[in-house]
């Protein structure tokens, strides 16, 4: 009987510190998104250049190695709003690009922010309601980003559109895929970190954003 209670007592305490953890890690992102799109209307508002998108992502992409570091301290979470900042100003230039490109620019953008909300608080309820374990497609998602990055560099460097909007749907199947892998690390405690947590799906959301961009304007863009 007590060792009943035991385990009783340790299941008890693993909700409580699962339910922690996604408490805390939807709060801070729910935070570190707004002071984003804070950010990138701050550089919108100075019409910075795409320079501005370069040096914002080469930054952000040295704080990811440093934040592991301190994800167990108060600093990690100002690293963390340092380096969604650093992105969110780096996406204003690509906004303002496709808002003057496009006669319906800022339709295109709203209805690409639109469309990745619904797909993250869709695929977050789903995997939050359902429980399911989709830990198996952890090694096809690394293998995934991997080949759509090196591909959308070569369609970078050799031109090629019609990449360039493959490597976008596949990226927005993929970012999919790692909401459910997230989220579900949370649950079944296989991601105790809300730090790092948020970090994970902030660079999920942000891909799928820019990502329906990019096939909003190829489809539905107006010049």
């Amino acid at each position: 009987m007590y060792e009943n209670q035991t385990l009783q007592g340790r299941a008890e305490a693993g909700v409580l510190q699962t339910n922690k953890v996604i408490r805390n890690t939807y709060m801070l992102l729910s935070m570190t998104l707004i002071f984003s799109a804070a950010m990138a209307g701050l550089s919108m508002m100075l019409n910075v250049g795409m320079g501005a998108y370069w040096l914002s992502f080469l930054g952000g992409m040295a704080l990811l190695f440093v934040i592991p570091r301190f994800a167990n301290s108060t600093a990690g979470i100002g690293l963390v709003f340092a380096f969604t900042g650093l992105l969110g100003f780096g996406v204003g230039p690509i906004i303002a690009a496709y808002v003057a490109a496009f006669s319906n620019g800022a339709q295109l953008v709203m209805t690409a922010l639109g469309g990745t909300g619904v797909i993250f608080l869709g695929l977050s309820a789903y995997a939050l309601t359902t429980k399911k374990d989709f830990s198996f497609m952890g090694g096809f998602l690394m293998v995934g980003v991997l080949v759509a990055f090196l591909a959308g560099i070569g369609a970078a460097i050799f031109g090629l559109s019609t990449l360039s909007l493959v490597v976008s749907a596949m990226f927005v199947l993929l970012m999919s895929g790692m909401i459910l892998y997230q989220t579900s690390a949370i649950i079944h405690g296989g991601e105790t970190n809300y730090v790092l947590a948020t970090i994970t799906l902030y660079v999920t959301i942000y891909n799928l954003f820019l990502s329906l961009l990019q096939l909003l304007a190829a489809f539905a863009g107006e010049r």
